[in-house]
Formats: structure tokens, sequence, C-alpha cells
């Protein structure tokens, strides 16, 4: 394989990946335009639901049907699966980008994760997550000292 087929085949996988950070707004309507970049992956749906450190997480619709194979799967009995799904699925809503490729985010989201008019959406990898600026730096913040040594237990 040649270098230059080599990239172009690097770029079509990486094109699977969700990855960058945006400063789009929110608008009135609490519509959010999403990234271009990002539009092909997610116009066949989306589903936006509560993420962990408050930040909203949106999982193309292929994704999402992955995660839920694994819900499905858990255990009733388990009152840890019953709080997590109820946290997961609490204000939950699946949508179809219009057009313009923009998601109406429901109220009880933004309220979820503070967010106004000015937001960050971040790619991570089979999600986007849609932060509000100031909880992203102060997440990063109180973070970014842990990263070294956390990649062992996450990568293995």
């Amino acid at each position: 394989m040649t270098d230059s087929n080599l990239s172009r085949s690097s770029t079509n996988y990486l094109a699977n990946f969700l990855l960058g950070n945006f400063s789009p707004r929110i608008d009135k309507g609490s519509r959010l335009i999403l990234p271009a970049k990002f539009r092909n992956q997610l116009k066949q749906g989306v589903v936006i639901t509560p993420g962990q450190e408050r930040c909203l997480y949106i999982f193309p619709i292929s994704e999402f049907q992955t995660i839920y194979e694994k819900i499905k799967s858990t255990p009733l009995e388990s009152k840890q699966a019953r709080d997590f799904i109820r946290s997961f699925t609490d204000g939950a809503e699946d949508q179809i980008p219009d057009k313009q490729g923009r998601i109406t985010i429901p109220a009880r989201l933004k309220e979820f994760a503070s967010l106004d008019n000015e937001v960050v959406v971040k790619g991570a990898i089979t999600r986007l997550e849609i932060w509000n600026p100031q909880k992203l730096d102060k997440y990063r913040k109180l973070t970014e000292d842990v990263f070294a040594n956390i990649s062992e237990e996450v990568l293995g």
C-alpha cells in the first residue's frame, strides 16, 4: 500500500469517529446547529441523553442501538442498573436533524447541563458531548493532572 493509499484509508477510517471541539450557539428556539463535520454521521437520527459530569451526550442512532442492546440485557433486579437507566433516560429524546443540521435541546436537558446560548460540542469518538464552557474548563482543570495516570486503566 502506498503512502497516499494509506492516508486515504486512514482518513476514511477516521471519518467514522466523532472528534474535535466546536463552539456553536443554542438559538432562542433551543436549537443547536450540529457541526458540519458530523452531519453525515448524524443525519439518520440522534439520541440526546444526560451525560456524566453534567454534560449532554448525543449518540448517532446506530451507536445508541448498541447501547440499547447492552441495557436491555441488564437484570431488572439490579438496583444499580435501574438507577443508571433512569438517570440515563431522564429527559432523553430521539430526533432527526433538520435540513440545516439542527436539533432541539429539550428544556429538561438544558437545565441538567446548565446550558445557555454558548456551548462547547466535543467529539468523544462514539458520541458528541455538549458542555457549558465554564463547566468544561473546570472539569479540564480537575482532570489534567490525572490524565497521564489513567491511560493504563483505560487502555490496558
